[in-house]
């Protein structure tokens, strides 16, 4: 072997002995921590501790390590620590290789223990009932608009918003077959067909297309019928050993997912937060602009703002608002109990890190 190929391996294998030393000290003060947690009743996952750790990568200066790549290493350092002090079940609409899967890898790392189910409604069961810690549901995409079950869930339950993220979503056309001209039947989620409709269209005009309640599981009808397609992940191809027949097919770019992380406690404010509210107004002139200014007048800034019918009487409207802030702000506590004064209903939501990529 070359010398100086091998003086450098040296070098390295040094570097990583001193890592896994580091590593090691590490963990033995995590486990300090999770003793002290559990004493005073303290939740195992932080997610304003987690965005400390983010925003000090994000400020280093690096010459030759990428930042994302700096991320992912800490993302599953923090999930073996999670899982060192107490380990954490997490719920999410599933089945696995969804992009709600996706997304809870991405926040909580590998060594925890996923939990999918079938539905939005079931992800909100396992978190009041504890069958689960944390639960993971979409929210809103930046082409299909608000998932408004999610929406609707929020009105009966009394789970909190812990945390969020925003997953780039690439669709990808998976099949038994090798050729698009065998597909006859193209199976997706709703969301995700709406995505590809002109890339569909233009592809596979004759193709039926068929809704399903996940794009993974539109990959496992996909792997028992030879003259269907999927729209999905390229994780569901290796699951469901599918071939890949075109990849990234959605129709815009940027086209990002959020989600949110369900749990019953808010964090406490880490600098960059979010809060988000839900309240119903008096059918009265001017009732949208009385919430409105009570915002205005304290500076706070609306970064969404939806309606949805409360299902308690005809043409009766709920309102849901994403501000910046923690409920723990001045500002915003000014404004929530401003509002409580003025609104026949209105709940919060929960108050959480902003999404560092």
């Amino acid at each position: 072997m070359n010398k100086d190929l091998q003086n450098l391996r040296f070098q390295i294998n040094e570097i990583d002995n001193k890592i896994i030393e580091l590593l090691e000290k590490r963990s033995e003060i995590v486990k300090n921590i999770g003793i002290i947690k559990r004493e005073k009743g303290l939740s195992f996952y932080s997610p304003e501790r987690e965005n400390q750790i983010y925003k000090t990568l994000d400020s280093l200066k690096l010459t030759f390590m990428n930042k994302n790549s700096l991320k992912a290493i800490f993302r599953e350092i923090m999930s073996a620590s999670i899982k060192m002090e107490e380990p954490l079940t997490i719920s999410y609409l599933g089945p696995e290789a969804t992009f709600t899967h996706q997304a809870a890898i991405e926040k909580f790392g590998t060594s925890l223990y996923y939990q999918p189910e079938e539905s939005i409604e079931d992800v909100f069961f396992d978190v009041e009932q504890d069958r689960a810690d944390f639960g993971v549901v979409p929210i809103e995409n930046s082409i299909e608009g608000v998932v408004n079950y999610t929406l609707d869930m929020f009105v009966n339950s009394n789970v909190k918003i812990v945390s969020e993220i925003m997953v780039d979503i690439k669709h990808n056309l998976l099949s038994k077959s090798n050729s698009l001209s065998e597909i006859k039947a193209v199976y997706s989620h709703p969301n995700a067909l709406g995505q590809c409709k002109n890339w569909l269209k233009k592809h596979l005009p004759n193709a039926i297309l068929l809704e399903t309640a996940s794009t993974a599981k539109a990959a496992k009808i996909a792997a028992k019928d030879k003259s269907a397609a999927a729209i999905s992940s390229l994780a569901a191809s290796s699951l469901y050993d599918l071939n890949v027949l075109a990849k990234g097919i959605e129709d815009k770019i940027n086209n990002v997912t959020r989600f949110l992380v369900i749990g019953k406690h808010i964090p406490s404010p880490s600098g960059e937060d979010k809060t988000s509210l839900m309240f119903s107004i008096h059918d009265k002139v001017g009732a949208l602009y009385s919430i409105l200014k009570i915002f205005y007048d304290n500076q706070i800034n609306l970064t969404r703002i939806e309606s949805r019918p409360s299902k308690q009487e005809n043409w009766s409207y709920i309102f849901y608002v994403d501000v910046d802030g923690h409920i723990e702000s001045e500002s915003v506590k000014r404004a929530f109990d401003g509002l409580s004064e003025i609104v026949p209903f209105i709940k919060l939501l929960g108050s959480y890190p902003k999404y560092i990529k």
